[in-house]
Formats: C-alpha cells, structure tokens, sequence
C-alpha cells in the first residue's frame, strides 16, 4: 500500500495547497479519493496517468472535491478509450445523476464527447493512436454508496462511512481502506468528535482528517461540527486509537509561520500516536517509527 497526499488544500486559491485529493495504491490499482481543482494535476507529478486510475471513490459533492472529475474521465477516455476499463466510480447520491449532467448525450461535454468520437479529425487521431474506429463514448460504472457499503477489490476492501459536513444538503461519507499491509482512514470534511467517524477509524494504521480551523475561533456550534477545529481531530485519532494522524484541509491562514506547529503541539496533549502536517504530494509512510512529522 502506496499513501500519496495529491491535494491538501480547500476551495481558498493557493499555489502551494491543491483543493482535496489522495492517492492509494494497492497491487494493479490505483484508488483516487476525492478529485478537486488541482488534483489531476498534482495526479501527474506523483508519476501517474489518468489511465492508470482505476477507481474514483468521492466523499462528497462541494467542488473542491470533485471539480477535477470530469478532468480525469475525459483525460482517461480520450488517451485510453479501447484499452482500459471505465472507471469504476463510487460516492453518495447524487453521483449517478451528476455524472449524467457531465458526460451523458445532453451533458455538459456532450458535444464534446460526440466531436470526438464523429468528426474525422478526430477519428484519424484516434487511429493513429492504435485505436479502431467507432471510439465509443464514456461509460464509467458509477455506484452510489451510503454508510456501512463496502466495495471488494483484488487484495483490499473500501467501507463507507457516516461523515458530519454538509446535511442534510449533502450526503458525506468517509472511507476505510484495508489491506494486508495496513489500514487507511480519510474522514472525507468530518467535523466535530463523530462517534460514526470514531468506529470507522477504529485502530487504523492512518488516519486523514480535515483540520479546518483553529479551535475555539469557530463563529457558532454549527460551524464546530460541520467542519474540522484542531482539538476534536485530536480527540477523533485518540479515541480510535489511530496510530498516525495525517492532517489536512488547510485554509492559507493556517499556514502562516509556526501555526501548523503549534496546532500539532496542541494535539500532542491529546493523541500520543505519530502526527503529520499534510503537503502536497507527500508520500506517507504506513508504519513509521518516530513520532512527530512537521513536513
């Protein structure tokens, strides 16, 4: 099992924080958690293709988690339409519907979709790419999930869980990532200490959270347990008894000089496990010896 971090920003621009996106390797796949702006690109520096991607696991529905996704489908289908499997997509309702709207004959890259398969150009390209004429259209196999689904793949197994964000607006999910050489945990935007998030992370080797804010400078309640304060993050890993916290989802004003530290500091008098400042690209070790990681 390969942790690649490919964005650990959030929807705030900034050149250093891609908005939220995490890379697994397992065997011959190559699960995606989240896609947002920014992430594909961060996909390609780690030294992947689109068509590498096998499985795209969402946790929900805000653009900083899924802008990207119509980037890697089309990416994906147009290097490798005839030679790789559709993706294997999986997150909340209403995924299926929203991937539809993207791809479908009346989508937003319909028209796209139908130059690219029937205009001449196009078909000489793709012919002189190895392909054999009719390229067919995108159909990636898109399953819509709730907490306590769990998707079987050759070696690992993924299980849904329930997330507090955006409800009920949104559906929000996290997700466990079991293997043989460990287990992962991405709270997907979990916020508050969420006895759902807590059985999921139960004794992982790794778990991602969202730091979202400093605590107690949240504006309300409501804000608290939509979104992730830096104490009830530390409260989460150490009721699961996780062993790594990997932490993420950092709005700019968070990375002004020594914060992060501190905010870690402050989680050391709550979680005794291995804590790590998330960055983009960063490859995370499952197992590890010492037990503090500032980059």
């Amino acid at each position: 099992m390969k942790l690649t971090l490919l964005g650990t920003g959030t929807p705030a621009p900034s050149l250093t924080r891609q908005s939220s996106g995490y890379l697994v390797e397992i065997g011959d796949d190559t699960i995606v958690l989240d896609h947002g702006p920014g992430a594909m690109h961060r996909l390609l520096e780690a030294g992947r293709q689109p068509t590498d991607v096998t499985h795209l696991f969402l946790t929900h529905l805000h653009y900083d988690h899924i802008a990207d996704y119509p980037r890697l489908m089309l990416q994906r289908w147009d290097q490798g339409a005839g030679t790789v499997p559709e993706l294997q997509v999986f997150g909340p309702k209403p995924v299926a519907e929203i991937t539809e709207k993207l791809f479908g004959e009346d989508g937003v890259y319909g028209l796209d979709l139908e130059s690219r398969v029937n205009h001449p150009s196009s078909q000489r390209i793709y012919a002189a790419r190895g392909g054999t004429p009719p390229r067919a259209k995108p159909v990636p196999d898109v399953r819509e999930i709730t907490a306590g689904d769990v998707v079987q793949g050759e070696g690992w197994r993924v299980t849904a869980g329930a997330a507090r964000h955006f409800q009920p607006i949104l559906e929000c999910l996290g997700y466990r990532i079991e293997c043989d050489a460990g287990t992962v945990v991405y709270s997907g935007d979990s916020g508050g200490v969420l006895q759902s998030m807590i059985d999921l992370a139960r004794d992982c080797d790794v778990l991602i959270h969202m730091c979202h804010f400093e605590s107690a400078t949240e504006p309300d309640e409501a804000f608290r347990i939509s979104c992730g304060g830096h104490m009830d993050v530390a409260e989460v890993a150490r009721q699961a008894n996780a062993k790594t916290l990997v932490l993420t989802h950092f709005p700019p004003p968070l990375d002004a000089p020594g914060c992060l530290e501190r905010l870690v500091a402050d989680i050391r008098t709550v979680f005794d496990g291995r804590v790590i400042i998330g960055r983009d690209l960063l490859e995370v070790p499952i197992t590890a010896d010492h037990s503090v990681v500032i980059d």
